[in-house]
């Protein structure tokens, strides 16, 4: 029996732009028969770019996210909500969702390596940089899985529905030395960032592959390796392709800057084609915002340094009653707060008012602690970040989601060489230094090195500068796990601004729970255990 699939044109015309490297028109609806559909380069083009749809989005960002202690999502018990607060089950939809996506990308990645033999008229070259990308995909695609439910059923080719159902769990070592293994492989087959076109932005690379290594190892702990791929990347220009620090933070997230020296990896969005519109729920409700879905948390907040390069608690200067005066610039681009300066759609800045009591409440209907909006932030704090000025009224926005960056490269490589006992002023000055230059930073006291401080301390100090360069960027969670440092950032009461009696105490939220001895994994979905038995047991201190 022949398969079919049913594609529409919208679908098609939608898949054609993600990874915005193919300018496609759009096929009309059709009919293609398994024996049909792969006879042209621009079908087998259609399920490359259905992969790299699968491998990630802004959703995907936003929610992990809020998985960490940088974001409150308050107004409804929502799945990251539950499983913060130590309440979730094994029936959690997130458990669920997260699972069927990824075993669907990675469906998308075996059927294209199984039929592009089948494509015809097409170069040897095409071909195998096609399948690195899709290789590539599968990777990262199994990297996420094995970060969030760790021995997971691993395979390598297309399987039947009956197969699926009996494949037992693979260690999750296992699949990161298929991981490993895959990356070096490609990376042979990958372009360089400099040897593409401006068409082909947004597509896997060389440097991608070397980038995305380093993360693997860094979340394993393998320092070596990470100070071996980041200084791929830092060092091998001509060979990885040239990257540096973009000039402006804020610019980075900023739709004229797209594509920027910067960027290694994106997940690529269009204008009026594929949008996302996270920031219709967390940006302030004066500027167009629904209502408040997604907001910082106090502790986001405290954890920017001082202009000094002082975290907040050391800084005799510092004030309770004006806290967001002479902070690290990378605040004001990324969190909205009390008399932050916000820019419309129209080009018109303004002051936003969040304290209670202050500015013009029928304007800014953020008072939500002594009037008249039950739609405002729970915590005070509204996101600035990605907020992107040609988006809609609705704030659907074409900006692209960055996936990996320059920045986090300097980071990772300062952290493994400080774990291996090797970091000193000369590594601080090729690191630390230009992040904080570039973020605004000038007091010398800032951009020296503290020579001052212990290993114990300078190890806060960069896992800070960590949160701080990439906060909001979906990867504060899986820091968290990785430095088993869940009961220090996700436990216990969690604050917003000091807006509640009078402006006298600090908002108390959600009073969260980490169990060292469960919450590292997360559950298997019971659908999925209930299907296939050879998967349990659970992962500790999750039902069967």
């Amino acid at each position: 029996m022949k398969k079919k699939f049913r594609i529409s044109g919208l679908i098609l015309c939608i898949v054609l732009f993600i990874s915005s490297c193919n300018t496609l028109d759009p096929i009309p609806t059709d009919n293609y028969t398994d024996a049909t559909f792969w006879q042209t380069t621009e079908n087998a083009e259609l399920v490359v770019n259905m992969a790299y749809n699968q491998m990630y989005s802004a959703d995907k960002m936003w929610n992990d996210e809020a998985l960490s202690d940088n974001v409150f999502e308050g107004r409804t018990n929502t799945d990251a909500r539950a499983i913060r607060n130590g309440i979730a089950d094994p029936t959690l939809g997130r458990f669920a969702s997260e699972w069927s996506q990824a075993y669907g990308g990675l469906k998308t990645c075996h059927i294209f390596m199984e039929n592009v033999d089948r494509v015809p008229n097409v170069s040897e070259a095409w071909k195998q940089r096609r399948i690195a990308e899709i290789r590539f995909i599968r990777a990262y695609i199994y990297f996420r899985l094995v970060n969030f439910y760790g021995d997971v059923p691993f395979f390598t080719k297309d399987i039947t529905l009956d197969e699926s159902a009996t494949l037992p769990r693979t260690a999750k070592a296992t699949v990161l030395t298929f991981i490993h293994n895959e990356l070096d492989e490609i990376a042979d087959v990958l372009p360089s960032k400099n040897e593409l076109p401006s068409t082909y932005n947004g597509r896997i690379t060389k440097g991608a592959a070397a980038a995305l290594q380093a993360r693997a190892y860094l979340y394993e702990g393998n320092w070596a390796k990470v100070v071996d791929y980041t200084d791929r990347l830092i060092n091998q220009q001509g060979t990885y392709g040239n990257y540096g620090l973009f000039s402006s933070y804020k610019g980075l997230f900023e739709a004229a800057n797209e594509y920027n020296e910067e960027v290694i990896l994106d997940y690529s969005y269009v204008p009026s084609l594929k949008m996302w519109g996270k920031l219709y729920d967390a940006a302030p409700l004066s500027a167009g915002a629904r209502l408040n879905a997604y907001a910082p948390l106090q502790s986001l907040v405290d954890s920017y340094w001082t202009n000094t390069g002082q975290f907040i608690s050391q800084n005799p200067n510092y004030s309770e009653d004006n806290p967001y005066v002479n902070r690290d610039p990378r605040l004001d681009a990324t969190v909205v707060y009390h008399g932050s300066q916000w820019t419309d759609f129209d080009g018109q800045t303004r002051t936003i008012y969040t304290k209670p009591g202050t500015g013009s409440n029928s304007q800014e209907r953020m008072d939500v602690y002594s009037g008249p909006s039950a739609n405002a932030s729970p915590t005070g704090y509204y996101i600035k970040k990605y907020y992107d000025r040609t988006a809609t009224q609705t704030f659907d926005a074409g900006l692209n989601i960055i996936m990996i960056r320059y920045a986090d490269i300097l980071l990772m490589h300062a952290e493994a060489k400080h774990e291996l006992g090797q970091f000193d002023a000369t590594l601080w000055n090729q690191t630390i230094r230009p992040i904080r230059e570039r973020a605004g930073l000038t007091a010398s006291s800032a951009l020296n090195y503290p020579s001052t401080i212990n290993s114990t301390e300078m190890k806060e100090l960069i896992r800070n500068e960590r949160r701080i360069e990439l906060a909001l960027e979906g990867l504060r969670y899986y820091d968290i796990i990785r430095w088993k440092a869940g009961k220090t950032y996700l436990d216990g009461t969690i604050f917003g601004a000091k807006f509640a009696d009078g402006n006298t105490s600090y908002i108390r939220l959600d009073t969260r729970r980490f169990d060292e001895n469960r919450d590292y994994l997360w559950s298997l979905p019971q659908s999925q255990m209930d299907l296939n038995k050879n998967l349990l047991p659970n992962n500790p201190g999750h039902a069967n």
